[in-house]
């Protein structure tokens, strides 16, 4: 039963094929904290402030779907459209800011894939009985 279903879902994976681009959940941790106002100042002349501009501009050009932080934070949601997961790695990497945060990047999966995959899944397990 187990070899049958995981056949069902390498199927329905293989049937959807490739999308034109990948949504990404992208998360930081907290930056770290600082020493004094004038190292405050410099970081976000030099890296927070830029890199704000840059996600801005990446918002325009709808490669990133949504994004923002909960109030008080300083730890960024995002999700971005990628083609691979080296357009996100660079994307990232050029954001002036990269050095100062921990990333995480989780690949999603679209809503309408996954439910024909459910379909699929659902109507071989139907016509096995």
């Amino acid at each position: 039963m187990r070899t049958r279903l995981f056949s069902c879902l390498l199927l329905s994976l293989c049937l959807s094929g490739p999308a034109a681009a990948e949504q990404f959940l992208v998360t930081t941790s907290e930056s770290p904290g600082f020493a004094g106002p004038e190292e405050v100042a410099e970081v976000l002349e030099k890296g927070i402030l830029p890199t704000f501009d840059m996600l801005m501009e990446l918002k325009t050009k709808k490669k990133i779907v949504v994004g923002g932080l909960p109030a008080g934070s300083r730890t960024l949601y995002l999700i971005i459209e990628a083609g691979s997961h080296d357009e996100i790695d660079r994307m990232l990497r050029d954001l002036p800011a990269w050095g100062v945060f921990s990333w995480k990047v989780v690949p999603l999966q679209s809503l309408e894939g996954r439910a024909e995959m459910e379909r699929q899944v659902l109507k071989s397990l139907k016509s096995s009985n």
